[in-house]
């Protein structure tokens, strides 16, 4: 661990990798939208993912140019910010689900611009006190951790970090130098939800990984069915599903962006068939 001094984090993500290991099967993260396609109807969806299957739950922070992602969740921030999202927002709606779950740990995903506006100190106080247990900033490589990566494992966050095809054996002790929680790894070159996944090359990308770090290793990006839910997370320790869940939602918002009164049960029958498929993984 490079840094002399970190914070104390709440346990939630090491100790559901724990409880994964100790079931036999890989996890379920799921990503969703803050706001979309209005605050309560995303957070009646975020308070219901554990209940569908969920394992840890990843909330986008809505940003305006969302380079790293495709056209689906492109949308879903453009339908939030419409609907008058905003990072206060976001971090309010953390504190609601936690204040009736203490266990499922959430990551909050997104974009540095939005932080640095709101401020660092005053972000990462607010987000531990909002009982947010790690994050993911795509725009941030660890050239740039003095930014938010220490400050963050300081404050008792867990700064997760995202490696790709690209990067390869020199570049990876570089990138999980500060990393902690998990490591998200991208499984295909470009945007979010564009292309499908395979599982045969995650496998060897994952137990390539495993030899820098201790840390578990989630894959997303192109994963649309059970099936290969199940595939990815026996060949990884959780698989990641974001752009085919936040589809569910557009698919249930009409052209003034509201959204339909059975759009959180719709999106939450979808993650329990996703959950169904990961349960079926073996470790």
């Amino acid at each position: 661990m490079p840094i002399a001094e970190r914070g104390a984090d709440s346990g939630r993500i090491s100790a559901r990798f724990e409880a994964l290991k100790v079931e036999g099967r890989g996890g379920l993260v799921t990503f969703i939208t803050a706001g979309d396609p209005d605050c309560d109807t995303s957070l009646e969806i975020i308070k219901g993912l554990p209940a569908a299957g969920a394992d840890i739950i990843e909330i986008g922070m809505p940003f305006t140019d969302p380079m790293a992602d495709g056209p689906a969740i492109q949308a879903s921030s453009l339908r939030a910010l419409t609907n008058g999202q905003t990072l206060a927002k976001t971090l309010k709606m953390a504190k609601a689900f936690r204040e009736g779950d203490t266990e499922t740990p959430l990551v909050l995903m997104g974009y540095y611009n939005p932080i640095y506006s709101y401020g660092v100190d005053r972000f990462l106080n607010d987000a531990k006190e909002c009982g947010v247990d790690g994050l993911i900033v795509v725009d941030l490589p660890p050239e740039e951790d003095e930014e938010l990566c220490i400050p963050a494992l300081k404050a008792g966050v867990n700064f997760i970090r995202l490696a790709t095809p690209t990067t390869d054996d020199v570049r990876l002790p570089t990138v999980l130098a500060n990393a902690s929680g998990f490591v998200y790894y991208v499984s295909i070159l470009g945007i979010t939800g564009t292309r499908e996944i395979e599982a045969d090359p995650v496998a060897e990308a994952v137990a390539r990984i495993k030899r820098h770090t201790d840390l578990p290793i989630v894959v997303g990006f192109g994963i649309t069915s059970p099936d290969q839910a199940q595939s990815i997370a026996s060949a990884a320790d959780a698989a990641v599903i974001g752009s085919a869940i936040v589809r569910k939602v557009e698919d249930r918002v009409d052209d003034n962006g509201k959204a339909a009164p059975e759009t959180a049960a719709a999106v939450l029958e979808y993650v329990g068939e996703l959950a169904a498929g990961v349960r079926k993984s073996t470790r």
